[in-house]
């Protein structure tokens, strides 16, 4: 085996030696580098504030939610309106920065989106909430087709019961 490294050794611990001092005031500094400042602190989405309205088409929900329910045995052309209570909304990221005194500063964070774009950072959609539907079809004067479209748009819209009419007409 060559052992080469073990002939340098002596001069490596003559140069450690000699620069004792200097290694010292290194680790010293990199030590303080290391260790938090009272100043402040920085955290990333730690209160999500910050609320932009999304897009919700209503008329397009609305349009496959006829589509859907037309599907359904008995219930024949489908119309529906929907009213929201309100509209969907998106929570988004936000850099805090808390000072010692109490006081501090939010920002909305975004990202590059290429061609000096830039994009907001969303956490979490929330989905709007809806008011009450209206379904009229010629098919809704048979129960079975009622409760049928009576349960599918409760599903489809997490609205109760009590919130949904089904009116038999010609459409």
């Amino acid at each position: 085996m060559n052992w080469k490294w073990l002939e340098s050794l002596p001069k490596w611990k003559g140069a450690l030696g000699k620069y004792q001092g200097v290694l010292l005031v290194i680790a010293a500094g990199v030590l303080l580098l290391l260790l938090p400042t009272g100043g402040g602190t920085s955290s990333k989405a730690e209160q999500p504030e910050a609320v932009s309205e999304s897009s919700f088409d209503l008329e397009a929900f609305e349009q496959r939610l006829e589509g859907t329910l037309s599907r359904i045995q008995g219930a024949g052309e489908v119309r529906v309106v929907l009213t929201l209570d309100n509209s969907g909304r998106q929570v988004l990221a936000q850099d805090v920065e808390r000072e010692a005194d109490g006081g501090g500063s939010s920002t909305v964070v975004t990202v590059g989106a290429g061609s000096g774009g830039q994009e907001v950072v969303a956490l979490q959609t929330v989905a709007p909430q809806f008011r009450g539907a209206l379904v009229v079809c010629p098919g809704a004067g048979q129960a079975q087709t009622k409760l049928q479209l009576l349960e599918a748009v409760s599903a489809l819209t997490g609205l109760s019961a009590d919130r949904i009419s089904i009116c038999e007409g010609n459409t």
